[in-house]
């Protein structure tokens, strides 16, 4: 999504500076080629040669600055780039520009683009509340501007609240989304992802290798794209929350099937990631288990609710219900039995046992099987990039049989 962008870096004046170096790092990681605009007051807490050392592009603050021979700095900035951020963006600059002033280099170049411009506030908590900035965010989104939620936590004149710039990985994510096309555009997802745990004893549990890394991709699509609301129901995982998406955390099959339940008939798209456990213990221990003479203790197992039989059984017309099958072996064959017994309209079917495709990697390659006869083969690549051709292919068949 970012390689081969142009993207135009606002800084202002915050004690927040030191973290869009760390988001310019990021985006030129990903590929972007990035032009740092600083304001007077940010050049206070961060010298220009940082970001200058860090894009290897010269850092623009001057009013009137030429770029090249007759460039006129802001207009020409403003035309070559593909997206506008400003982070961090305080209550100044956002005033600005939601009142048409332009009266340095940052907010004439705002006014003199028609690309798409992302604020990622960073201010006092007070000042995020007030009335007056309250009133400029309403106009700003009025107006088209985009925008990533302030995180709440200790702030640097030591409140706590509503205000921390957002973290470098949260911006690039919002960036995606503000540069994807809305094709979920009104659309409820509901996605399930990671493992369950299934208890022996309060130490021990039954489990799968699954990392939720592919779950949480496709969460990350489909804001991406668009969705009006993206739920996801999640196993234990070390990932963090999707930005844009309502994460719900839940440890067990019978919690998972709960929570799918309580939210399936909102949802327009369903898509079920999550490994869950098919069988776990018929009971837990209440203590842990001990040794006795090294004799393992008998441990009898009972199923797990099928959640996915159970959604397909309860979809109703409108509703598009999407399985997974990790196999290793007969994949194509285990996946159509799957998606015919389980009443999928897809099935996402891959060889766990391929490398690059299997458990915790950040990639993957898979097929996407739909009960029309269709079938999307997608080639090993970064999962995210896999989520982003699923999505695209359920939106296919979503059109096919709608017509």
């Amino acid at each position: 999504m970012i390689k081969g962008l142009e993207i135009t870096l606002g800084v202002t004046g915050s004690i927040a500076v030191y973290k869009a170096v760390y988001l310019c790092r990021e985006l030129i990681k990903r590929g972007a080629n990035v032009h740092t605009v600083m304001t007077k007051s940010a050049i206070n807490f961060v010298n220009p040669l940082t970001f200058q050392t860090v894009t290897g592009n010269p850092v623009t603050f001057e009013m009137f600055e030429l770029l090249t021979g007759s460039e006129i700095g802001h207009v020409s900035l403003a035309d070559r780039a593909h997206i506008t951020v400003v982070a961090p963006a305080t209550a100044n600059i956002m005033g600005k520009v939601a009142n048409g002033l332009a009266d340095d280099f940052l907010s004439t170049m705002i006014m003199a683009t028609k690309v798409p411009v992302l604020f990622a506030p960073a201010m006092n908590s007070v000042m995020w509340e007030s009335p007056a900035m309250r009133n400029n965010l309403k106009r700003l989104a009025e107006s088209g501007y985009h925008f990533v939620e302030p995180e709440t936590g200790e702030l640097a004149c030591g409140v706590t609240g509503q205000g921390k710039m957002a973290e470098p990985q949260q911006i690039v994510e919002s960036i995606e989304a503000v540069l994807t096309p809305n094709a979920l555009k009104g659309l409820r997802v509901l996605i399930t992802a990671g493992p369950t745990v299934e208890p022996i004893d309060p130490v021990r549990f039954i489990s799968n290798h699954s990392s939720g890394k592919m779950g949480y991709a496709l969460a990350r699509a489909a804001v991406r794209h668009g969705a009006a609301q993206v739920k996801l129901i999640s196993g234990p995982t070390n990932l963090p929350s999707p930005v844009g998406s309502d994460t719900i955390q839940v440890e067990t099959a019978e919690q998972m099937y709960n929570a799918t339940l309580a939210h399936f008939d909102e949802a327009d798209i369903i898509i079920k990631t999550a490994a869950v456990c098919d069988w776990r213990p018929s009971s837990s221990a209440a203590e842990k288990i001990k040794k006795k003479d090294n004799a393992p203790p008998a441990l009898e197992l009972e199923a797990t609710s099928d959640i996915l039989s159970e959604l397909g059984r309860r979809k109703r017309d409108g509703q598009l219900l999407v399985g997974f099958a990790a196999e290793t072996e007969n994949i194509e064959e285990n996946a159509r039995i799957k998606l015919k017994r389980k009443k999928l309209d897809l099935i996402v079917a891959n060889d766990v046992t391929q490398p690059g495709a299997g458990f915790h990697s950040d990639t993957n390659a898979v097929k996407v099987i739909s009960t029309d006869g269709k079938i999307a083969g997608i080639p090993l690549m970064d999962k995210n990039r896999v989520a982003d051709r699923i999505i695209e292919a359920l939106l296919r068949y979503r059109k096919r049989n709608k017509a």
